[in-house]
């Protein structure tokens, strides 16, 4: 699988969509995918907003619990790498990073919301 590294500064304004949550690998058993240290693998929704484009939503795949990260908080993404994956007639991309990249900006008109 190649990994493809993403320059997030030409990415715009990254936004918090959904708090962390735990990967669930298997939902039969509600098993906690895990990487390969034994760190929990959390996946961080963001949204991706470029000047006068669409909304796009992405989720990163981070190991460990990233902490103090809420919803609509801009966030500042670094390390971000991109794999391309396909399983049988389906494909698509995969976005990952190391653990403790992901670092959460306040925005200054949101304290006073």
């Amino acid at each position: 699988m190649q990994s493809i590294p993403v320059d997030t500064a030409r990415l715009g304004v990254l936004r918090c969509a959904i708090v962390p949550e735990a990967k669930i690998s298997n939902s039969e058993t509600q098993e906690v995918k895990k990487d390969r240290d034994g760190n929990t693998v959390y996946t961080v929704a963001v949204t991706v907003r470029q000047d006068r484009w669409r909304i796009s939503v992405i989720e990163i795949a981070v190991s460990g619990e990233p902490k103090g990260i809420e919803e609509g908080q801009i966030l500042k993404v670094t390390g971000l790498v991109a794999f391309a994956w396909a399983m049988g007639d389906r494909h698509g991309i995969s976005f990952c990073q190391s653990p403790r990249s992901v670092e959460t900006i306040y925005a200054a008109c949101c304290k006073s919301c």
